[in-house]
């Protein structure tokens, strides 16, 4: 059956990109927890800074879950977790709410907001 067979073809695109859009929208997750560079991972989140975290950039970033579970991002994430820390106006405390997919162990962030 062809798209839009018996809808009208801009019927059936319509149809076609909603269906996208949902199913990408289910592929969509949420992690909270404490936002860190690779670097400094297994060290005291309590005392790492905004500062060190800028800083070891390099190395890329990555997010501290409750359970102590690192689950390291993507490099677009990376980019934007570098933006987002560079104007934050704290030192501390990088908690931070991310959304994004996780393709085995990386997180392909969509969005970090700092809490």
């Amino acid at each position: 059956m062809a798209l839009g067979s018996g809808l009208g073809y801009d019927a059936g695109m319509r149809v076609l990109i909603g269906m996208v859009v949902v199913v990408m929208g289910m592929a969509a997750e949420t992690w909270t927890g404490t936002v860190v560079d690779v670097m400094c991972k297994g060290k005291d989140l309590a005392s790492h800074t905004r500062e060190c975290a800028v800083n070891c950039a390099k190395g890329g970033y990555g997010l501290v879950l409750a359970d102590g579970k690192f689950v390291k991002f993507d490099e677009g994430g990376n980019a934007r977790t570098l933006g987002q820390l560079k104007k934050l106006g704290r030192e501390k405390d990088l908690k931070a709410k991310v959304t994004g997919e996780l393709a085995g162990d990386v997180i392909k962030v969509r969005q970090v907001e700092f809490q």
